[in-house]
């Protein structure tokens, strides 16, 4: 009997690497596709701030009604500049690079992002951030975990519910230690095992928002959590909701890398 060799190839372990690069960049361009209807959205809602206070200025002389509305044409025009350096971000994200990151700007600009979708759904969010030294991360690839995480979440949750995210610096260990945990539906023990298995769901097709439902979501967020040498695992029971847990290796010798805002030397 002739055994054959069950090992594929190097051709086929790069066709496979090669399909699976492709399938990332079609997720990240999913993501990317799924926050265009609502961050346009707010980008319409600044914009009217921002002129209808302009018009209240131009109306009045008094130096208290400019100040007013010359600080909230500011506060729009921040906001602004964090969504738009946020999506542009995600949209050229093809840079892997690990460098000094703060997790604690990656959440609040997801939270800008997510916002809308949340209120919609009546979730409320309760963050809780502790001293965190930088972590040695890709902000774009640990914004779209936080994406994946948070949709997750809500879609678990329905309507009204609560999100908790906390992130804790754990300067013996050497890792940054964040959860996002929901007062969702909870997931069933014969289910979890599989939980970040490609293609596993548990979701018939996508909602009505168009996400979720191909079972490649949280599969991904696994793959760059190991990329980034960390680690992510569930917690979860029936009716008792879920929390994911990650750990961050945190980069301890170098400055973290700033911000665009304080590049351009805005405080907002």
């Amino acid at each position: 009997m002739t055994l054959h060799n069950a090992l594929p190839s190097q051709e086929e372990t790069n066709e496979v690497e090669l399909l699976r690069s492709q399938l990332e960049s079609m997720h990240r361009l999913a993501t990317l596709g799924e926050l265009t209807s609502t961050t346009t959205h707010e980008f319409n809602n600044l914009l009217m701030t921002i002129l209808n206070y302009a018009k209240l200025g131009l109306r009045h002389s008094d130096d208290a009604t400019r100040e007013k509305a010359l600080q909230r044409i500011l506060d729009a025009a921040c906001r602004a500049a964090r969504l738009s350096r946020t999506v542009l971000g995600m949209a050229r994200g093809q840079n892997r690079e690990l460098e000094p990151t703060e997790l604690a700007t990656i959440i609040d600009d997801v939270l800008l992002l997510m916002e809308r979708e949340l209120s919609k759904y009546r979730i409320a969010v309760d963050k809780q951030i502790d001293a965190c030294p930088p972590v040695l991360a890709n902000g774009n690839d640990i914004q779209r975990v936080l994406i994946n995480l948070l949709t997750n979440a809500r879609q678990a949750i329905g309507e009204r519910g609560e999100v908790r995210i906390r992130l804790q610096g754990d300067v013996e260990s050497g890792y940054a230690v964040l959860t996002i945990r929901d007062t969702g539906a909870g997931i069933p023990a014969e289910v979890l095992p599989h939980i970040f298995d490609p293609y596993f769901t548990t979701k018939d097709r996508p909602d009505e928002t168009g996400k979720g439902g191909t079972g490649i979501g949280l599969a991904i967020c696994k793959k760059i959590i190991d990329r980034h040498r960390g680690k992510i695992r569930v917690e979860s029971s029936p009716g008792k909701g879920t929390a994911f847990v990650i750990r961050i290796p945190l980069a301890t010798t170098t400055k973290a890398k700033p911000s665009a805002s304080e590049t351009l030397g805005m405080r907002c």
